[in-house]
């Protein structure tokens, strides 16, 4: 359970005021002591996640957010946290403290939000009537009432949660519509200073177990092992999966029939809006020595030699449109709100994130008029093999 990835978890987010007890029912649905619970306002000052797995909903990651009522400069430092943990929210639950009865807005752009009154049993049930009329009016919904303290009403949460999980929220399959079941898939993965020690980069893992869920044969190779694998097959591979640097020295060695992708390219289909990274990536035909561009990462690691999206696609940008082309780049959650200094912006695979977060940025980028692609489709591009 534990070996599940976040981004192929159902993602809930609590969220309300401050000490309104979401940190409690974060605690309570996990059924252990996952988050700092006290009764002083603002005790969660970070986004606090909790991985598990719900019986009759699977893979979840619970996260716990600081109360959208904070106030003063660092107060707001954390809401700004908080809404950044909503735009992967698969589900939201609106906590509302009983105690206070204050109603929190409802959460723009939410696929689904769940109405939550916690600390229910602290009203009579008159009053817990009156609440529960006054929350249902507020947000269209009938509200699920709980105490996180005493456990009541959390089976009757999940039940909610159950009934309300958004039909897209996980992510399409990454091979669908490359390959069916019983045919062969050829992965070229290289190994250099960028490969992990002991173990493959999670778009490698993810597509290995995925072809093998579904039925698919798996062969693997390096790009130098190449030639020597296609040799010892008696026929053509349905179709060959490889990391995006060494698509230029794949292609003339592909056989006649066998489809051609990368683990970029499955990513940007699987996650994001594969159709405007392809439009977008035109964009690149007019960018000259005076252009900026943004490459976002996902993840947070150190930076080496080789890096695919701080060292060698800039290198390949510049070579193409002149050597004074800014480039910035970002990882992890920082992403500018303001994309409108950007003639490009470049995402990596987000192998990282879920579907969800991955297409809030898409999102972005489409309200303010911004081309975003994806480093496989960049590089694909560049190469004149998209």
């Amino acid at each position: 359970m534990t070996g599940t990835p976040s981004s192929e978890r159902l993602h809930i987010v609590l969220v309300g005021e401050r000490n309104s007890g979401k940190s409690s029912l974060l605690n309570a649905i996990a059924g252990q002591d996952a988050a700092i619970v006290s009764a002083c306002p603002g005790t969660t000052t970070d986004v606090v996640s909790k991985a598990l797995e719900i019986p009759g909903i699977g893979p979840c990651a619970l996260f716990d957010t600081a109360g959208l009522d904070d106030s003063g400069e660092l107060g707001q430092m954390r809401v700004k946290k908080s809404v950044d943990a909503l735009r992967s929210a698969d589900i939201v639950l609106l906590v509302v403290d009983a105690l206070s009865g204050r109603l929190p807005a409802p959460v723009e752009g939410a696929a689904v939000f769940i109405p939550v009154i916690n600390k229910i049993d602290t009203l009579d049930a008159e009053a817990a009537e009156r609440l529960a009329s006054a929350v249902k009016e507020h947000f269209g919904k009938e509200p699920v009432r709980i105490s996180a303290l005493n456990g009541t009403g959390i089976k009757e949460l999940m039940a909610a949660v159950q009934e309300n999980i958004p039909e897209d929220w996980s992510a399409p399959l990454l091979t669908e519509g490359l390959l069916n079941p019983g045919e062969l898939a050829l992965l070229v993965m290289p190994q250099d200073r960028e490969a992990p020690k002991g173990r493959l980069i999670l778009p490698q893992q993810q597509t290995i177990r995925e072809l093998l869920d579904r039925g698919c044969r798996v062969m693997c190779c390096t790009p130098e092992e190449l030639p020597a694998a296609i040799d010892s097959l008696n026929d053509a591979p349905a179709a060959i999966i490889a990391d995006s640097q060494v698509l230029g020295a794949v292609k003339p060695l592909k056989p006649e029939g066998s489809r051609l992708s990368s683990f970029s390219m499955l990513l940007a289909a699987s996650k994001g809006d594969i159709d405007y990274f392809k439009e977008s990536a035109r964009k690149i035909d007019s960018l000259d020595a005076s252009s900026r561009v943004l490459i976002a990462e996902a993840c947070t690691h150190v930076p080496a030699s080789e890096d695919i999206g701080r060292v060698k696609i800039p290198a390949m940008l510049r070579a193409r449109c002149g050597a004074g082309l800014q480039v910035d780049v970002v990882s992890g959650k920082d992403f500018p709100e303001d994309l409108s200094g950007y003639d490009l912006v470049i995402h990596c695979g987000a192998c990282m994130f879920n579907r969800r977060y991955v297409l809030s940025r898409v999102e972005q980028a489409k309200r303010q008029g911004v081309p975003m692609t994806n480093y496989g489709v960049t590089i694909a591009y560049i190469n004149n093999l998209l």
